[in-house]
């Protein structure tokens, strides 16, 4: 955690307006790793010394909803299926002629156009986690270096570098959860700990425990611009006056940078706005679904702020997806959270487009697995692996069409199977990455490459 006079106890002469000014900045260990952040950045800076920086800015948001969205409640219904098949949902018609979708997605039916669908992912190991969704790999894979597997920006990191100053090109709104799977963005792994995602939220019942608390703010409570400037301004004034920015390293220096004077804390802030467009994407709801992530659409709007800031990166989830069993509630609750999540992506959707970044910014929307075509007694899907959806826009992609097909149950892929490697091929083509000559090298000095041997960018999209 990295907190700038982050202490909330009204007792203490460290809170805020009374802080002792020899100590008032803690940089503590971050979520990957006990580096302080100013520690990470040196060793970025050494290691990047050696890596050529990208001119452009390109950029991807990754969107995992946990739990396992039901893949022919979404994008691929059966209509002509039995009722166990086919469920209570009805497809509607989008403005792409020949694409149907689920009726609780009117808004994004109408941008439709601007979106691919791919029918067909396979390849999930089954596990109620995010790690295939953040690495594309498998738990069952080893690493390099006897390591772990990195969030996918951790490449992007190391290969591309900082875009912008004061922006870490890896960033995190994922949510840290009940079922702490759900809520791991994964570290640096091989890589090393410089390029793992820079969280900007909290964990399930701790508050603001972030990597980034700046006052007492956290990404939950940026609600007036005046209140987010006060913080900064009086860190700066009690900085200045103690003459303790003038004796930290240059490294300090540029992690303070990152809270009190870049980009960074101004992309958070949604004051800057219009209010009707923060308005569209719907309302926030901070309580935690359960065991799985708090409803914050707008970080939808969030994420955009950040990618147009600087950063590369950007990885968050989404509420929760797994209502069956002892739940019992599969299509109350779909109804409950799916017009939520259509009026998100279609907003996010459609400011890519507006802003002039449909072609540098590519987003992928999926879940670690799809739902059993029969519906079970409780009236609810249950876990399947055999084949999953994704829904992609941005990123200059051919969209406008739908990729892979099921067979007339939604059981597996009969047409076109898609991997998840080939999904983060597609995101590195996008990237500016060339994934057949990319590699980074381990501890030891071999190289490696970035997907496996034969794993190609999805044709159709790119």
């Amino acid at each position: 955690m990295l907190t700038v006079l982050g202490n909330s106890d009204p007792g203490s002469d460290r809170h805020c307006d009374g802080i002792d000014r020899r100590s008032f900045l803690k940089i503590g260990g971050m979520a990957c790793g006990g580096l302080s952040l100013a520690q990470l950045l040196a060793l970025e800076a050494n290691a990047e010394k050696r890596n050529k920086k990208s001119s452009s800015h390109k950029a991807v948001i990754n969107i995992f909803l946990p739990g396992g969205p039901s893949h022919i409640d979404f994008f691929d219904l059966k209509p002509d299926g039995p009722r166990e098949i086919r469920g209570e949902f009805s497809p509607i018609k989008t403005n792409v002629p020949g694409i149907e979708i689920c009726e609780m997605f009117p808004k994004l039916a109408k941008v439709m156009d601007k979106c691919a669908i791919i029918r067909s992912v396979v390849g999930s190991e089954g596990r109620h986690d995010g790690f295939q969704c953040m690495t594309g790999r498998t738990h069952r894979e080893a690493a390099p270096s006897g390591g772990a597997w990195p969030n996918f920006g951790a490449y992007v990191s190391k290969l591309q570098g900082q875009a912008a100053q004061g922006v870490p090109p890896n960033l995190s709104l994922v949510y840290g959860t009940g079922h702490r799977d759900w809520g791991n963005a994964q570290g640096g792994g091989w890589v090393g700990p410089s390029h793992a995602p820079m969280s900007l939220v909290g964990k399930k019942g701790t508050g603001p425990n972030t990597d980034m608390v700046l006052q007492g703010i956290s990404l939950e409570r940026f609600r007036e611009r005046e209140n987010l400037l006060t913080a900064v301004d009086r860190f700066r004034r009690d900085a200045d006056s103690s003459g303790a920015i003038e004796g930290m390293d240059h490294y300090t220096q540029e992690a303070m940078s990152i809270l009190t004077s870049s980009g960074l804390v101004d992309a958070l802030d949604l004051s800057q706005e219009d209010p009707d467009r923060v308005k569209a994407y719907g309302e926030n709801d901070p309580k935690f679904q359960r065991d799985g992530a708090p409803r914050m659409i707008r970080n939808f709007l969030v994420a955009r702020r950040l990618v147009e800031t600087g950063a590369r990166v950007v990885s968050l989830n989404y509420s929760r997806w797994d209502w069956h069993g002892g739940d019992g509630l599969n299509f109350p609750r779909s109804r409950q959270e799916m017009p939520q999540l259509d009026s998100g992506l279609a907003c996010l959707v459609q400011d890519l487009h507006d802003r002039g970044l449909d072609k540098d910014v590519t987003v992928v929307v999926w879940g670690e697995f799809g739902r059993t075509p029969k519906i079970n007694k409780m009236n609810s899907r249950d876990h399947w692996p055999q084949v999953s959806m994704a829904l992609m826009f941005g990123g200059g992609m051919r969209t406008g069409q739908v990729i892979g097909a099921t067979n007339s149950k939604g059981e597996y892929a009969k047409e076109r199977p898609v991997t998840f490697q080939e999904v983060f091929a597609t995101i590195y083509h996008n990237l500016g990455i060339d994934v057949r000559t990319a590699t980074i090298d381990d501890n030891n000095g071999r190289p490696h490459y970035l997907v496996d041997a034969g794993v190609e960018p999805i044709r159709e999209l790119v």
